[in-house]
């Protein structure tokens, strides 16, 4: 079993709703199981700033796909939630990015792993080295100022269900 790590924001609509449908969808993929969710952080917009703050998580998963696979994944559900590309880094509806996977270092036309300026991003460390354990990652995070950075805790939840099961 693969290890994968995503980081995924949204900005547009019900963002914490958009947040749910798309972990709700990597889990409906058989290949893919939901391991570990960070809390949600409210973050300040960064590159094209007028827009509206994200909601970001940090995901791990375990997969049995490989990477080029899992982006096809990733990006069939960016589509499917509404995501439209028009203003780089712009508003969406929903971002899904591989950030991580397993140790590999991944260089093609359409994906680079480990993701490119991840380190540079506190609205992508913090989440991450909340759910992790790697070292170099925790002292990153901890190299960030949230308030300085514009990241703020939005919530915590109670378990990964929230998340991966629909309401009854």
């Amino acid at each position: 079993m693969n290890r994968a790590y995503l980081s995924i924001g949204s900005n547009i609509g019900d963002r914490y709703q958009y947040l749910q449908e798309a972990v709700r969808s990597l889990s409906a993929v058989p290949s893919i199981t939901v391991i570990k969710l960070s809390k949600v952080y409210e973050t300040d917009p960064v590159g094209y700033t007028d827009q509206a703050a994200f909601l970001n998580i940090a995901v791990e998963l375990g997969t049995s796909l490989s990477p080029h696979d899992l982006l096809a994944v990733c990006q069939n559900i960016e589509q499917e939630l509404g995501r439209k590309r028009i203003i780089r880094w712009g508003p969406r509806t929903v971002d899904l990015d591989i950030l991580l996977y397993n140790d590999e270092n991944i260089e093609s036309d359409d994906l680079v792993i480990p993701h490119p300026r991840m380190e540079e991003r506190a609205f992508v460390v913090i989440p991450l080295a909340s759910i992790s354990s790697d070292a170099a990652l925790l002292q990153k995070a901890a190299e960030f100022d949230p308030e300085k950075e514009g990241i703020r805790l939005w919530t915590a939840f109670d378990g990964d269900d929230v998340f991966v099961h629909t309401e009854n």
